[in-house]
């Protein structure tokens, strides 16, 4: 096969990762893509590091193995702790979700940034590192928002009971003064009402799917597929299919997945 229509492959711990499918998909529509959570063992952000690389290049590895000619790391918690083992062990080039967010923080301008993420995430200081290696000047706060998540599986992005939890997470990033907030989650994007109306106005959201798309078309638009037909096809795995996980997919991409398979890669 022309190395071009090989599918791009993305990986997440669980579904939230389509986010960022969804956006390389929009800037991308013909490339083929194949997508995979690993459902069964998450969540990633609560394990420990050797877990979360041992974890990530199991799933790296899995979508190398099926001939992708690219590899997203669609989860900040992977990113975070195993991009360079993932890296080192795939043949294909690597692209995270940490130096996309970072780069599109700094270009807002802000020098007040506020990072949020899972604990593992916020523990890891994969953000704060890589906002001081890149800007010395700026200033960087940093939270942990375990409840984010289930938030964002039961559908209430938009929703008074998630406005309550953001205003207790944000107070006192937004006491610092940030003027530009890292969502370091794939879910955060699914609480964008809510969290804009948390965070208002003058702080701009930057989350990790059009960051990570902008990277993708920018830094390996020689790699894509130039053919001018049809959309390409996206193949979904999970490692498992429970009916949550069904109805999140669906509310991401907006209906049924065409490709849909239940795989085991333990």
């Amino acid at each position: 096969m022309d190395d071009g229509r090989l599918p791009i492959g993305v990986f997440d711990s669980g579904v939230g990762g389509l986010t960022v499918l969804q956006a390389i998909r929009r800037s991308l529509p013909g490339e083929d893509y194949l997508y995979l959570g690993d459902t069964a063992r998450l969540p990633y952000g609560s394990k420990s590091p050797s877990t979360v690389q041992r974890y990530a290049l199991n799933a790296a590895r899995h979508l190398v193995d099926r001939g992708v000619k690219l590899l997203v790391v669609a989860c900040n918690t992977a990113s975070s702790y195993a991009l360079e083992e993932v890296m080192a062990a795939c043949p294909v080039p690597v692209v995270g979700v940490v130096e996309p967010g970072v780069r599109a923080a700094l270009a807002t301008g802000a020098r007040r940034i506020g990072v949020i993420g899972t604990e593992g995430t916020v523990r890891s200081e994969a953000y704060q590192r890589a906002l001081l290696r890149a800007d010395r000047r700026v200033t960087v706060d940093a939270a942990a928002c375990p409840l984010f998540v289930p938030l964002a599986e039961e559908g209430w992005g938009d929703h008074p009971v998630t406005d309550l939890v953001a205003e207790h997470y944000l107070r006192p990033l937004l006491a610092r003064g940030i003027e530009a907030l890292i969502l370091g989650c794939t879910h955060y994007p699914l609480l964008r009402p809510s969290l804009e109306r948390v965070a208002g106005r003058a702080v701009r959201l930057v989350d990790s799917a059009t960051s990570v798309a902008t990277t993708v078309v920018t830094d390996f638009g020689g790699l894509m597929d130039t053919w001018a037909g049809e959309d390409g096809i996206v193949r979904l795995q999970l490692t498992d299919a429970s009916d949550r996980f069904l109805d999140i997919t669906r509310r991401i991409l907006g209906g049924d997945p065409e490709h849909l398979e239940v795989v085991d890669i333990s």
